[in-house]
């Protein structure tokens, strides 16, 4: 009988510290997914939403504010880009930009379709709003065309 020991359970075995290989270096830690994860943070900044690069936040979904007024935003960009690490879990390469911006584009049209079905469509545009912009404005011509990006929002 064969068993699969992990790196977590393998660094456990030989009294190693080494971090590698735990969900929290996987998810956020490792040296490959870092930049997408700076990708988001910038792309919030420009959004005028100020959190702390914790991983707590996208990982876990703990804002610092019961406040905080911008989750729905945030969560779909968090979602969207662990998402696009997973995707990419076994490969020695870094998730890209343009995957994790395609993949809030394909949650894009599903959230409008509940917000028209519940007859709830001002959050779903108070939430979008912001994001069309931003993610239109980071794809090229070219992938608009290619993957049909049009906005749902500007006919409301």
């Amino acid at each position: 009988m064969r068993y699969h020991l992990t790196p977590v359970r393998m660094a456990i075995i030989n009294k190693s510290t080494n971090k590698k290989g735990t969900l929290l270096h996987c998810w956020w830690e490792c040296k490959l997914v870092q930049p997408l994860w700076r990708t988001v943070w910038r792309c919030l900044r420009k959004l005028y939403i100020e959190l702390l690069y914790d991983p707590t936040i996208p990982l876990l979904g703990i804002y610092p504010d019961k406040t905080f007024l911008k989750k729905d935003t945030c969560t779909h960009m968090f979602i969207a880009a662990l998402f696009t690490i997973a995707k990419t879990w076994k490969q020695p390469k870094c998730p890209l930009t343009d995957n994790w911006i395609r993949k809030m584009w394909y949650i894009y049209p599903m959230e409008y379709d509940s917000a028209i079905k519940k007859d709830d469509i001002m959050p779903f545009a108070a939430t979008w709003m912001e994001l069309e912009t931003l993610i239109l404005s980071e794809v090229s011509q070219k992938e608009k065309d290619k993957y049909q990006m049009i906005s749902l929002i500007s006919g409301i």
